[in-house]
């Protein structure tokens, strides 16, 4: 990634009443057209920030900058779009009037709303429902019209806090879409979550968060770089094979080689050794970690302590800083 960043925050620190340490030297950097996940688990300090970015707190210390100015900026926040967590409307409003509403919070011009307000609900599957009332509407739709009221000021930047959190299945991989179809509009998302399975399917680069701090940042790729390796499962004779291939015993006589590296080329002598030696092959699969155990690695290196019970299955104890 070239340019500045998007989001460049460097050293920021909260602490609230009763010495508190929600963030602990926060750096982060989030770069134009991407979607950034920022993982970590219950309390880890993920809302903190971005209600900092969104002036909602205070910080203790920060430095650092949102779309080239100083994060606080006033201006520059007309080109955010922000859905906090746990967001409530009015259940007496209809979709289209929660819509205008926010609109009109952002300054947008009331010609421009009506426009604006047809286009956010198409964009979010909702338009059969804009005159229905928002207390008529299952948690999904809620967030998708979360989603669509941060996008009325038509934002350069979204701030998602949670966006899937208590969503069904096929609510998510909704939502998913919809973020994929906004970043292919070149806007950056910055995505908070405790949910790895939804970071890993649409984020281009990850923080984790853990204890107040980022213990990593970068693509899957990156991080799982070390990890990565060939997998072969086969039966039959073993035959001579390099001494950088660990071999394992599995079930039913079934043995599992493991490779280091992601190159093809360097597979294939162990898969001509395994024919000439007429063992069967099963199977053959590239394997690195997967978001979950980068998470739980980041957790083994900060210490004890540092994950909620729930964090890494998905569920959600209360009170996420």
């Amino acid at each position: 990634m070239t340019g500045t960043p998007v989001i460049a925050v460097d050293d920021v620190h909260k602490t609230f009443k009763r010495r508190v340490h929600a963030l602990r030297g926060v750096t982060m950097r989030v770069h134009d057209g991407e979607i950034f996940g920022l993982l970590g688990p219950n309390g880890a300090g993920k809302s903190t920030l971005v209600k900092i970015l969104m002036t909602v707190i205070r910080p203790t210390r920060l430095g650092g900058t949102l779309l080239g100015r100083p994060v606080g900026h006033k201006p520059t926040l007309s080109q955010v779009g922000y859905l906090p967590e746990h967001h409530r409307f009015p259940k007496y409003l209809r979709a289209e009037e929660v819509l205008d509403y926010f609109a009109a919070l952002c300054s947008v011009p009331k010609r421009d709303r009506r426009i604006r307000i047809g286009e956010m609900l198409e964009l979010v599957g909702m338009s059969e429902w804009r005159r229905h009332r928002v207390g008529e509407f299952s948690k999904g739709m809620l967030q998708r019209i979360g989603i669509a009221q941060a996008m009325m000021n038509d934002p350069k930047v979204l701030l998602l806090d949670e966006p899937t959190d208590g969503v069904d299945p096929v609510g998510r991989r909704e939502i998913r879409d919809l973020l994929i179809r906004l970043r292919a509009q070149g806007r950056t998302i910055f995505i908070n979550s405790h949910l790895l399975s939804e970071l890993e399917m649409v984020c281009d680069r990850v923080a984790i968060m853990v204890k107040g701090r980022v213990s990593m940042e970068g693509t899957i790729d990156d991080l799982t770089a070390d990890s990565q390796r060939y997998e072969i499962t086969a039966t039959g004779p073993a035959p001579e094979l390099p001494g950088e291939v660990t071999v394992q015993s599995l079930e039913d006589n079934l043995v599992k080689l493991c490779l280091p590296g992601t190159s093809p080329k360097s597979v294939q002598p162990i898969i001509d050794r395994l024919r000439a030696a007429d063992s069967t092959i099963h199977s053959v699969k590239p394997v690195r970690e997967s978001l979950e155990d980068l998470f739980m690695r980041a957790i083994d290196e900060t210490g004890p302590g540092a994950a909620t019970p729930g964090a890494v299955m998905g569920r959600r104890p209360e009170g996420d800083a």
